[in-house]
């Protein structure tokens, strides 16, 4: 089982100069149980069924299970799912030693931009660009899972 440890902030200024690539990005759930979430996603043109939970209450570190699957039953699937989708570009921005993924959402959460990073501990340093704006790490209206109602 694999674990993810991910801060996330706003975006107040431009960064997109600095991204080293963008992916297009889909997104249905299955569940949005706030303590577990089973989100299928197109990415570019690679699909992925992830299953994501809490072990911790307070913890920002979830365990997550991801699997590649064909993009024909990733899209099949999502007629299936729970209402709602999420477009969005993500766009990889180096900072440092660690890497931003940088969310544009699209369609009816135009104007979102979110920035995330994953982190090998809740603790471990990293430097903060100055695009970055608020954390909103634990904000329930931040998850991808509630941007879909």
């Amino acid at each position: 089982m694999a674990t993810e440890t991910e801060r996330k902030f706003l975006v107040k200024s431009e960064f997109r100069h600095l991204a080293v690539s963008e992916i297009k990005i889909i997104q249905s759930y299955l569940s949005i149980d706030p303590d577990k979430t089973i989100r299928l996603r197109i990415a570019d043109d690679k699909a992925f069924l992830t299953v994501k939970s809490r072990p911790l209450e307070n913890s920002i570190t979830r365990n997550e299970w991801e699997v590649e699957i064909p993009v024909i039953d990733a899209q099949e699937m999502m007629s299936i799912c729970l209402p709602g989708r999420i477009v969005k570009t993500r766009y990889m921005v180096p900072s440092g030693r660690h890497t931003f993924e940088i969310d544009v959402f699209h369609e009816k959460n135009e104007g979102l931009i979110v920035a995330e990073i994953e982190l090998n501990s809740e603790n471990e340093y990293f430097s903060k660009p100055d695009w970055l704006a608020e954390e909103v790490t634990g904000k329930p209206q931040y998850y991808n899972a509630n941007l879909i109602k």
